[in-house]
């Protein structure tokens, strides 16, 4: 079992910031529920949708792009639309070209926000061009900083 697996089950305020991600229609799989891959895209959504609010730049106009190098998802319950969903941001490592996140989906009841999801990814910054590693950009490094974990 993995240590994602056995570290106990966070709630919504563990996380600096918990960003807005509708389900849709279209999320729902044959059997009803949304499909284990679209989690994902909920985690890619909320984080670089972050970034470019945080940021007030448009990510996909920096020197240096974030690739995906690493992720994991663990699932606590089903969701299915049109649920209204809380993603959980919070940064676990914060190194020289890399960005470690701590993510987790909450399904919005209205009182309370039910866990969905557990997850992370690590976002490796790679030249737009070279695509070799460069150091996380100024914009970004400055839009994560608050989420950094003590």
């Amino acid at each position: 079992m993995t240590e994602a697996c056995t570290t106990p089950a966070p709630t919504a305020d563990s996380f600096p910031v918990l960003w807005p991600v509708p389900t849709r229609w279209a999320d729902n799989d044959h059997y009803g529920h949304v499909n284990n891959v679209t989690y994902y895209a909920y985690f890619d959504t909320a984080v670089n949708a972050f970034l470019m609010a945080e940021s007030g730049v448009d990510i996909r106009d920096l020197h240096a792009i974030g690739v995906v190098a690493e992720t994991a998802c663990t699932y606590h319950r089903e969701l299915s639309f049109p649920d209204d969903l809380r993603v959980g941001l919070s940064v676990e490592r914060l190194g020289s070209s890399s960005i470690t996140y701590a993510l987790a989906i909450f399904r919005d009841c209205g009182d309370h926000l039910e866990l969905a999801a557990t997850g992370c990814f690590v976002h490796v910054y790679v030249d737009v061009v070279t695509r070799r590693p460069v150091p996380v950009p100024d914009e970004i490094r400055s839009a994560v900083a608050g989420l950094v974990r003590p």
